[in-house]
């Protein structure tokens, strides 16, 4: 098959949409399909574009198989709704020209967008119909629901045009694939046919991310002693997680001189995060960079929790990517999430983590002091089985590729 992927995010981002994005894209290059990408600097979660890739314009580049086009975009230093909005609308401005030369090029079996953002389905969605090709819309976030409860956008009138333009991409395209349960039933609940969706959801190579010791881990390189315990909260450091309760709980942990909280990643409220620490004096809270992919099985062997945050009003419209490496790791996840959601239903139904009601400090702490004060082995040995029998990397892409050979018959 001959493929197009668009989506603002990409490899070598190496959290969230873009590290999946990227190995899906390599995956299906590998088998032999042709793929090409456009997309834009990699800036994700640091909000910096890259160095590489800075005042460079316009990039084509080749990875592993896969053709790629990068068209550059306005990154903010500090993000805000208003300039979270004209970030995306500059990259569709810039893949206009990209477009535009692919209506005189050898057409595609299958247009790919990668949502969020919603409105990136326009022009493929365009293109698709000028060209008469497969277009599929693959939501990894619903993002005007997230907007809207988390009341970063409360202009009603704003809201009920992007919901009316996001249906109407997602109608008519030839199918909508989204990572959870949960997620599909408020797409049907949009009005899109139950057919016309299913579900691709996020996957883990666990022949790469796997169990280690603790002395394999990195718990001595960031100088910790081996009787020292570990919570860990690692990846984006967004709006949408609550992470501000990490401090709050880790101050009431200050007497607890072997307890550690350590925060490894970046993201637009890592600033706020140091401050808030610093103005309270936790010394027990250390914060880290993201650590590249071949060493993130030795940072989560160090963690004796691990942190899965979200807040109540982000209930089923994303889903955290970083649970895959959790489970593959055999770690602890230790999860806020409400009863009735995916996330709770399927930590609880298979027995592989500790789930607390969101936005309680409280409920948090008892959950770290349950992770750290009794057994758990078992909680652990069924993440790792689980990753092993339903996160399976080459599984999951495989059945994404039967569904893309199904809809060019």
């Amino acid at each position: 098959m001959k493929i197009l992927i668009y989506g603002i995010n990409f490899t070598p981002e190496l959290t969230g949409i873009g590290k999946y994005t990227g190995e899906m894209a390599s995956w299906l290059a590998a088998q032999g399909h042709t793929v090409e990408v456009i997309t834009a600097p990699p800036y994700y979660p640091e909000w910096e574009v890259h160095k590489h890739y800075r005042g460079r314009g316009w990039i084509g580049e080749r990875r592993n198989g896969v053709t790629i086009q990068r068209c550059p975009l306005y990154v903010p230093a500090k993000v805000t709704s208003v300039k979270r909005i004209i970030h995306e609308f500059s990259f569709v401005a810039a893949t206009l020209p990209i477009w535009l030369l692919m209506l005189f090029k050898r057409k595609f079996d299958i247009v790919i967008s990668i949502n969020p953002p919603f409105h990136l389905g326009i022009l493929p969605f365009l293109y698709a119909k000028l060209r008469g090709v497969k277009y599929i819309s693959h939501i990894q976030d619903l993002q005007v629901d997230a907007a809207k409860d988390l009341g970063m956008i409360k202009n009603q009138q704003m809201l009920n045009l992007m919901f009316a333009m996001e249906k109407f991409i997602l109608r008519h395209g030839a199918a909508v694939s989204t990572i959870s349960p949960g997620m599909q039933k408020k797409i049907e609940m949009k009005g899109i046919p139950r057919e016309q969706i299913f579900q691709f959801p996020n996957w883990v190579d666990e022949k790469v991310i796997f169990p280690l010791s603790p002395e394999q881990s990195l718990k001595k390189e960031f100088g910790f002693k081996a009787t020292d315990r570990i919570v860990l909260y690692s990846g984006n450091l967004g709006e949408k997680q609550g992470l501000e309760m990490i401090l709050e709980v880790a101050g009431q942990f200050r007497q607890n001189q072997d307890i550690y909280f350590v925060i490894s990643g970046t993201g637009g409220a890592k600033e706020k995060l140091t401050q808030l620490a610093r103005e309270s004096g936790l010394e027990n809270v250390q914060f880290h960079p993201l650590q590249p992919y071949e060493k993130v099985s030795a940072l989560l062997a160090m963690a004796d929790v691990h942190l899965v945050l979200q807040k109540k009003s982000a209930s089923d419209l994303v889903m955290p990517s970083k649970l895959t490496g959790i489970l593959a790791a055999g770690g602890l996840a230790l999860v806020t999430s409400l009863p009735g959601t995916t996330l709770f239903d399927l930590i609880t139904t298979h027995q592989m983590g500790i789930v607390v009601e969101p936005e309680s400090a409280e409920a948090l702490k008892e959950g770290i002091e349950r992770a750290l004060f009794t057994d758990t082995s078992q909680l652990r040995a069924h993440a790792r089985s689980y990753a092993e029998q339903h996160l399976s990397k080459s599984s999951i892409l495989k059945k994404f590729e039967n569904k893309l050979f199904e809809l060019t018959l």
